[in-house]
């Protein structure tokens, strides 16, 4: 029973290691929507709108009227599974573990003078969404996760002159994070199941910065940075088991440290007309932060040899996400885009579990931009992504084998307005 409870004890920790949303781990892409539209290519590069503040706050200085972006993206997943499932413990194994997600962003921007812009943004950086059902054959290894990183970011950007701005802005982050896993129930295995959830949050400090080069008339560089955060949740395990007698259904004291990543988005804009503009753009995300993961719980004496500190090693490898697109000015109301990205998955075939069944992928993008008038922009953006077919094989001394194959999928629409005054 240690080893079921170990990995379910690590509730907060290996709920934020996977996500089946449009980025790598448990990253989020969907801060901006004209940058969804080139499939993110030219993201640190073009600074269409004022969602620049994510994208690369120094872009705020291209940005000479004072605006408002606002907007959300929506994900439509789909996983099929198939194999095995457990054993010798009864499960099913389907789909639909991850339901509709929500993304929303909003964004200002104000020019001071021909130097200085100010501008705030709150948005998700980072985000996940899973849920097995009650008879999934994954329920032991992970049944549901819920967490989510809401950022803030007061936000400056100086133009030394016409070709070439700094931009910085302090990130106050918000995560939190909540997970429930069966346990096995020694008397009655695979039926009358045991529970565990987890609930944690914390609040830590971050930045962005970012610098962008008129290197000719036509051609943009854009290389934003956006920093690591350090978190130190603190919460609560709540455990429901038979074989821990007299605490069955108590509440103990838990902490997590777990540190997102740093990233850095290296991008061009080339404008070859005044109809085409074309946009490429490489982010590497340093995942390999990520070794191990430390749950320290303050449980009772006897409880202190299985639950008291549990570690689990993650082994995450950095990765590289590249992404290419272009857009086609129709007149002055519209503007068509398109783009693909190919983006490494940081996970490994050793250490793959339910809550990480992530591998590479690939996304293809569409959005559109109508401009009614100059004060008003509607852009919208659909993407689809496919992964690489993967595989989870775990085995435990207490749960048996769980074996599956995982096909993921997922539909990405967004929308949003930005208005100028």
């Amino acid at each position: 029973m240690k080893k079921a409870m170990l990995k379910t004890s690590l509730g907060v920790a290996v709920a934020l290691a996977s996500s089946q949303l449009f980025a790598a781990g448990f990253a989020l892409n969907e801060q901006s929507i004209s940058s969804m539209g080139t499939g993110f290519a030219g993201r640190s590069s073009s600074a269409e709108d004022a969602s620049t503040v994510y994208g690369n706050p120094a872009g705020m200085s291209r940005l000479k009227r004072q605006q408002v972006t606002v907007g959300g993206a929506a994900v439509i997943a789909k996983t099929d599974i198939s194999g095995a499932g457990s054993s010798p413990l009864p499960g099913e194994t389907d789909g639909d573990m991850v339901p509709v997600v929500g993304v929303p962003m909003g964004y200002y921007v104000k020019p001071i003078d021909e130097h200085w812009s100010v501008g705030f943004g709150v948005y998700v950086p980072f985000g996940l969404v899973t849920d097995y059902g009650s008879g999934d054959a994954a329920r032991y290894w992970g049944k549901k996760s819920h967490v989510e990183v809401i950022t803030f970011q007061p936000t400056v950007s100086y133009a030394f002159n016409d070709k070439v701005s700094i931009g910085f802005g302090p990130t106050i982050n918000r995560i939190k994070g909540e997970l429930g896993s069966n346990t096995i129930n020694p008397f009655t295995p695979g039926r009358n199941d045991g529970e565990v959830k987890i609930k944690g949050d914390d609040t830590a400090v971050g930045y962005n910065i970012g610098v962008l080069v008129q290197a000719t008339d036509r051609t943009r560089v854009g290389l934003t940075y956006h920093s690591m955060v350090d978190y130190k949740l603190e919460g609560d395990t709540k455990i429901n088991n038979a074989l821990i007698g007299p605490f069955s259904g108590s509440k103990f004291d838990a902490k997590l440290k777990i540190k997102t990543p740093e990233s850095v988005d290296l991008s061009v804009t080339h404008e070859l007309d005044d109809q085409w503009t074309l946009y490429a753009g490489s982010t590497w995300t340093r995942w390999s932060r990520l070794k191990d993961i430390t749950v320290n719980n303050e449980v009772p004496a006897p409880l202190a040899g299985q639950f008291g500190t549990i570690s689990e090693e993650q082994n995450w490898h950095d990765t590289w996400a590249h992404a290419i697109g272009a857009s086609y000015k129709v007149n002055k109301e519209w503007v068509l885009r398109t783009g693909f990205t190919v983006d490494q998955s940081p996970t490994n075939n050793t250490d793959r579990s339910p809550r990480i069944p992530t591998g590479d992928r690939k996304v293809f993008s569409l959005g559109a931009g109508w401009s009614p008038s100059e004060d008003m922009t509607i852009d919208v953006a659909y993407s689809y992504l496919w992964e690489e077919d993967t595989k989870v094989n775990l085995v435990s001394a207490t749960k048996g084998r769980y074996q599956a194959k995982y096909e993921n999928s997922a539909h990405g629409v967004g929308a949003s307005l930005t208005y100028r005054f």
